[in-house]
């Protein structure tokens, strides 16, 4: 194989045999695939795409190249019971449906080891969020991740650098080289993990809107229906459910403060975000069909419903915690072990009226900006910072009365910063645009 003759035929517009897709992943693995040449093929990818054979060719390459989990062989210690189900979302501003969905589905029946990521530019991150717990273990040697799964029926975690090795690599130069930007290498990176975890079943929670990854509706139904057709095409049932990321998911923005919300939801939905509840009980609901644990969508959601009113999601969620090293008692008193802000304080509007619009992208660059995120790889993440009572479109505010938030923050200067960000952030006046969490269904 001579690399630069098929970057060559890339940049010129050629198409890619599956076998010539393989030998370059193997490349990109082992490094016989030179940065520079990870790079320009990353550009020609960016410049010229790729066909609907060349994605699945290189999500599934990019799969095969390290440990592919498999769930039900007894070699590899007790086969799980029920089908093994994920969810993943493109990214948002308080999105805590990982949270809630994972411990719903399982006490359903589905065996769900989800693999998270951290927060990526103003997106939150459910292993940021998980880690506000402490002594909670998002890196469990695969033995205990096994066994975690086996008895709680549900493990949030983060990636092993056994999985899809040639993505990691090939994010790190993308990013580096300006080449990020690529329908064809998100859809495969996303995926490439999903496959490599061994699944029966994905959905796939697509934002759209102000702060979601790709604001527009068109660009997002473009990006949802690619992730079904390569899914499918690796031989991975995958639906995909464009939200709305108009506004915050939920009522909090931050770590520790929507760990607390989601546990407020799971052991009192009654007095949850409908919103959030909307979004979690759809995207279960899904699951359950895909992974034949419901014979169809009506009988999927009024079982996701009982998980969630009887109190079966909340015994997983505590099992979870509990075995992934945090305290058992975390549902009773997460008072007394999650993380709380110096100064907590109301961001007041300027003026009387109804929320008209919210720039929820400028919400959670002051949440990173408060601590909260990552301006950089290395820096640390404040996990008590964040915004609780989050204003919804149409909700009527008031100086003195209904704030546009509650923000947490480390000190006086942090919390006056951020306070200005969030009340640019949201637009007051007459009327707001009618409220529709789930957007539509692809696949």
């Amino acid at each position: 194989m001579l690399v630069p003759e098929l970057i060559r035929r890339k940049r010129d517009g050629g198409e890619l045999a599956p076998e010539e897709i393989e030998a370059l992943v193997a490349g990109i693995t082992d490094g016989s695939v030179t940065d520079a040449q990870v790079g320009a093929l990353a550009m020609a990818i960016v410049w010229r795409g790729m066909t609907a054979p060349e994605r699945v060719a290189l999500t599934g390459a990019m799969m095969r190249s390290g440990e592919v989990l498999d769930w039900h062989d007894p070699a590899r210690g007790p086969a799980l019971e029920g089908p093994v189900l994920d969810k993943h979302s493109t990214g948002g501003v308080g999105n805590k449906v990982s949270l809630l969905l994972a411990p719903i589905v399982a006490a359903c029946g589905g065996a769900v080891p989800m693999i998270s990521g951290r927060g990526l530019g103003h997106t939150g991150g459910t292993l940021d969020k998980l880690e506000s717990i402490p002594g909670y273990d998002v890196t469990p040697t695969p033995d205990r991740l096994r066994a975690v799964v086996r008895d709680a029926g549900c493990a949030i975690i983060g990636q092993t650098g056994a999985l899809a090795p040639a993505d990691r690599r090939l994010y790190a130069i993308r990013d580096a080289t300006g080449t990020v930007e690529s329908l064809s290498l998100i859809v495969a990176s996303i995926l490439s993990k999903k496959l490599a975890a061994g699944l029966d079943a994905l959905v796939m929670d697509v934002k759209a809107g102000s702060g979601a990854f790709l604001p527009s509706l068109e660009e997002t139904r473009e990006l949802a229906r690619a992730i079904v057709d390569v899914a499918r095409g690796n031989g991975l049932p995958t639906t995909a459910l464009l939200t709305d990321m108009n506004q915050v998911l939920g009522r909090t923005a931050g770590n520790a403060v929507e760990v607390r919300e989601s546990i407020e939801a799971l052991t009192d939905p009654a007095g949850a975000d409908p919103r959030l509840l909307e979004v979690t009980l759809a995207l279960s609901a899904e699951l359950l069909v895909l992974g034949g644990l419901a014979a169809d969508p009506v009988a999927a959601r009024a079982a996701a419903d009982r998980a969630l009113a009887g109190g079966a999601a909340a015994d997983r969620f505590a099992a979870m915690v509990a075995a992934l090293g945090g305290p058992s008692d975390l549902l009773e008193s997460p008072g007394r072990h999650l993380p709380t802000a110096a100064v907590v304080r109301a961001v007041e509007p300027t003026q009387e009226g109804v929320v008209s619009g919210i720039d929820v992208r400028a919400v959670g660059v002051a949440i990173v900006a408060l601590g909260g995120g990552r301006a950089r790889e290395t820096d640390p993440v404040d996990h008590a910072v964040g915004l609780t009572e989050v204003a919804a479109l149409g909700a009527a505010v008031a100086p003195g009365g209904r704030p546009l938030a509650v923000l947490h923050a480390r000190d006086e200067a942090g919390f006056e910063r951020a306070a200005q960000a969030v009340r640019a952030a949201f637009s007051v006046g007459g009327s707001a645009p009618a409220d529709r969490p789930v957007l539509e269904r692809i696949g």
